[in-house]
């Protein structure tokens, strides 16, 4: 039977196309797993928060591309195969370290929900009648937010009042009573001087 021959570089950059792009694909698919593990070991491996696994990975399966296209294309073997791989591999990184950090960045921050809001001070924009609905002024994000909410007794528009629960999508308050003003605990007086001894021994002697 006739024997199939591969050279050894070939070889090389076959596995590096398909262990690379392999284990990049899950990194894109189920997040970055292999990230998270070094994470958890306490091992910094990112530069700008991106990390740097899925761009090595890239460069991986790109030097693999470009060594198997030097060696099949360009009939180039050898270092100069490596040389076109590594070429390959630092574009394969520049593409996906951008990619990344553009999906980072798009993501942004969570936004906020209901229950992130316990706790918040706010007031009431539409009069809340007892057990019913109004609305009432809640800062979150930086910017002011109407919310429906209610509460058990009724709370007049203008009222300050502090968010303690959720109902639904609305939100349960308050009526925020003013804090009593602590007022400063007067020094102790000073201890009375007890008056000095009188010295009798001078009007004895005189008088002798």
């Amino acid at each position: 039977m006739p024997t199939i021959t591969i050279p050894i570089e070939d070889l090389v950059f076959v596995l590096a196309a398909l262990v690379g792009g392999g284990l990049l694909l899950v990194t894109v698919v189920l997040d970055d797993v292999l990230g998270g593990i070094l994470d958890a070991i306490h091992v910094d491996f990112s530069i700008g928060g991106i990390s740097l696994m899925p761009p090595l990975l890239a460069f991986i399966a790109m030097f693999g591309v470009g060594g198997i296209f030097a060696s099949q294309v360009m009939d180039l073997h050898g270092g100069q195969a490596a040389i076109v791989g590594v070429a390959f591999g630092l574009v394969g990184f520049g593409l996906a370290y951008f990619l990344f950090r553009t999906l980072k960045r798009a993501e942004g921050t969570r936004p906020f929900s209901i229950g992130d809001l316990v706790g918040q001070q706010g007031s009431v924009s539409v009069t809340i009648p007892a057990g019913r609905l109004g609305t009432v002024y809640v800062r979150a994000e930086g910017q002011t937010h109407e919310i429906s909410a209610t509460s058990p007794e009724e709370i007049t528009s203008g009222t300050a009042v502090k968010v303690v629960g959720t109902a639904g999508m609305g939100l349960v308050v308050e009526r925020l009573l003013p804090q009593p003003i602590a007022m400063p605990t007067p020094p102790p007086p000073p201890p009375a001087e007890s008056p000095a001894p009188i010295d009798t021994t001078k009007g004895d002697s005189t008088g002798a």
